[in-house]
């Protein structure tokens, strides 16, 4: 609980009293990031190691009670966090798997807070989506002794890294029946980077919030963001692990 920044006083005998009250002062306050956290860590699977079979059984009793609320427990990676019921997000679910291979700590972060703002805080879901590619890029670029561009915002962090791994929408040497295809795609691709960056600009809250600001986007449009960066990150791991089989993509 002090892990979640919820204070909680322990007298003599059980816990259990000092524990209810403490989860009903946060559902009392209406903080669903704080109740969230609780719920991820209550089912840490760091935490039952050595016990799978427990795990599953915290999992069952977790989702029996989030059910009420249209939610279950879903493993992505190595976390297991609060989703729509029977809605498994497939391209997040092989990103975080992929992060967790590679030890890649900085988009894991980013994920796992991008995933947990989406509801409650949808412009910093946003930024965190934006974080996402631009954590890619840089550890790529490094990687490949490649010296980061000027401007080390999205867009030109995806610009600087789209030769190296041979993904610019012009590129030749594609098989003619699909050149046409792939060229398109890789525009759209581009396009997406570009609408991702304008949307942590204009609706992110990386530059801060002025008083009485008005939410720009909702969790519907920070979804979209969140789903839309993590296609692009997997593409560009995927890529990377292709093209140089036998280099490692460390995080940085």
């Amino acid at each position: 609980m002090r892990g979640c920044n919820v204070s909680m006083s322990i007298g003599s005998g059980s816990r259990l009293p000092a524990l209810a009250a403490a989860l009903e002062q946060v559902n009392s306050a209406g903080d669903q990031k704080v109740l969230r956290e609780i719920v991820e860590r209550a089912a840490d699977p760091r935490d039952f190691l050595d016990d799978t079979a427990r795990l599953a059984t915290v999992i069952e009793y977790l989702n029996a009670r989030l059910a009420y609320d249209g939610l279950e427990l879903q493993q992505h990676g190595g976390r297991v966090r609060p989703a729509p019921v029977g809605k498994s997000p497939s391209v997040i679910d092989a990103l975080a798997t992929a992060a967790n291979t590679i030890d890649f700590d900085t988009v894991s972060r980013d994920l796992d807070r991008a995933l947990a703002s989406a509801e409650a805080d949808p412009e910093d879901a946003a930024t965190s989506a934006c974080s996402i590619v631009e954590s890619v890029c840089r550890s790529i670029l490094i990687e490949l002794g490649q010296p980061l561009p000027d401007k080390k915002d999205i867009q030109g962090l995806y610009k600087a890294v789209r030769e190296p791994l041979g993904l610019s929408p012009s590129k030749d040497g594609l098989p003619n029946d699909i050149a046409d295809d792939v060229r398109t795609i890789l525009g759209g691709l581009n396009t997406c980077i570009q609408g991702i960056g304008a949307l942590r600009t204009h609706g992110g809250d990386a530059h801060g919030r002025e008083r009485g600001h008005k939410r720009a986007i909702d969790a519907r449009i920070a979804r979209l963001a969140i789903h839309s960066a993590s296609a692009a990150a997997l593409f560009l791991i995927e890529t990377w692990q292709k093209r140089f089989p036998a280099r490692f993509l460390h995080p940085h």
